[in-house]
């Protein structure tokens, strides 16, 4: 298992724009390809650089008024699957899947929301489900897969891209895997202290 990985195609998916040029832009430099969903697609469009939908990789739509977009084998199985297994390699092929080597997200403002007074329903819509699974297969799989878990994480990647390109060692996965289970731990449990009144 090589410990430095090369990053070819990366999958952003984040609700703050801001703070995500620069990185695009040492992605882009780096020749790493773009796969995305709605607005963030369109951000990364608009700044002239070509993006891939997700939904030309999983011949699906973004449906339920956008509670389902990246939930599907294709993408799931492009970054769970182990690089170094012969079988996962198989199904790979079979089906077609496309390795993930970075996932980009920024998860819905949940703890805002609530901050700001709205209605539970609103409250309830900005439980973010793609992106909360997305964190959490990319950063299992951090012996393969480089994971971006918020804004917060923009600028460690940009310095690692500067510093070696559009290729990570296995500590910065292992690091970044450890920051993105911090933020998903946070995540759920500010979720669950709404739920319970706290």
């Amino acid at each position: 298992m090589a410990e430095n990985k090369t990053i070819k195609t990366a999958l952003v998916s984040v609700y703050h724009k801001d703070g995500l040029e620069e990185l695009l832009a040492e992605l882009h430099a780096g020749g790493v390809k773009f796969l995305s969903t709605g607005g963030t697609q369109k951000f990364i469009e608009s700044l002239g650089y070509e993006c891939q939908t997700v939904e030309s990789v999983t011949t699906y739509p973004s449906i339920l008024g956008g509670r389902v977009k990246t939930l599907h084998p294709k993408v799931f199985g492009g970054i769970l699957a182990r690089r170094d297994n012969e079988g996962d390699q198989q199904q790979m092929k079979e089906y077609d899947i496309p390795e993930i080597d970075l996932v980009v997200v920024d998860l819905y403002p949940f703890e805002d929301t609530v901050a700001s007074g709205a209605a539970e329903q609103d409250i309830i819509e900005k439980i973010d489900i793609g992106g909360i699974s997305l964190i959490r297969a990319a950063a299992k799989n951090f012996k393969d897969v480089v994971i971006v878990p918020s804004k917060a994480e923009y600028g460690i990647l940009v310095d690692i891209l500067r510093e070696k390109g559009a290729a990570t060692s296995l500590a910065d996965r292992r690091m970044l895997a450890e920051r993105a289970f911090g933020v998903s731990s946070h995540y759920d449990t500010a979720i669950h202290n709404w739920f319970a009144g706290k």
